[in-house]
């Protein structure tokens, strides 16, 4: 994988996001095989659809690419709110790239997948308006807040201009797929709870220890007041599926 952008592609455009998107989506074209299915090649959509860029033409999932130059950072720039949230709360909502690359050279540092079923409403910020004078007065962005994704859900297939290789970034994205068949409302719970998990230091962990969020838990779901159980679910959920393993006498121990 060349991960020197052309930067002759976009030679005939003027507007500096009009350039990176033509450059960043012509090699994502050239060089980025599926991650979920491993097909070699994916399939750049005809401009202006509202979210997606790419499909895969073997599994049929749908990709949004994102760049931004320096650091990928907490936070990155998505499209209209409104949009957003009606995509991702959708059946056929996108798989995300997320791509950092060197302002000065345009090589590309890293590219993330984050699957679409990492997806909630949590993890989308709602800009201002654009003001009055703007040319799109009244259109209300988004950010998406990257630091509320679990590391679960964050596969590279480029890091620190590193290729990483096909066979891990399929496995990675197969141990955590199982969440797609879920519903939105309990993928919300299982991406609580990877996230909790994420905090606690070490990777051997006890009921009691989950326990302890429980209070932050019942903050973000008011809706339920039977959140020990809830979390005892989603751990099983975890388990059943082998991204922790249960040790007896209420340990636990992280397998991802």
């Amino acid at each position: 994988m060349n991960l020197q952008m052309d930067a002759h592609l976009a030679d005939s455009y003027k507007g500096g996001t009009q350039r990176i998107r033509v450059i960043s989506e012509n090699w994502v074209g050239i060089h980025v095989f599926c991650p979920c299915c491993g097909n070699p090649a994916i399939a750049h959509f005809p401009n202006n659809r509202p979210v997606a860029d790419f499909y895969c033409p073997a599994c049929s999932e749908e990709f949004e690419l994102k760049s931004k130059g320096g650091h990928l950072g907490s936070t990155i720039s998505g499209g209209a709110y409104e949009t957003m949230i009606s995509r991702i709360q959708s059946i056929n909502n996108p798989n995300f790239f997320f791509m950092s690359y060197h302002k000065k050279n345009l090589r590309v540092q890293n590219l993330l997948l984050v699957p679409k079923y990492f997806f909630v409403a949590d993890m989308i910020e709602k800009r201002r308006p654009l003001g009055p004078t703007a040319r799109r007065a009244g259109w209300v962005g988004c950010n998406i807040l990257l630091k509320k994704i679990p590391e679960a859900g964050k596969i590279y297939l480029v890091k620190n201009e590193s290729v990483v290789s096909a066979d891990e970034v399929i496995e990675k994205y197969r141990k955590t797929s199982f969440a797609a068949h879920y519903k939105y409302d309990m993928r919300g719970w299982i991406l609580d709870i990877l996230n909790c998990m994420e905090r606690i230091d070490s990777s051997d962990f006890s009921l009691k220890t989950m326990y302890a969020f429980a209070d932050e838990l019942q903050i973000k779901h008011p809706d339920n007041h039977h959140v020990k159980d809830k979390i005892r679910q989603q751990l099983q959920i975890l388990r059943d599926h082998g991204l922790i393993e249960f040790s007896g006498r209420g340990i636990y121990k992280k397998r991802f």
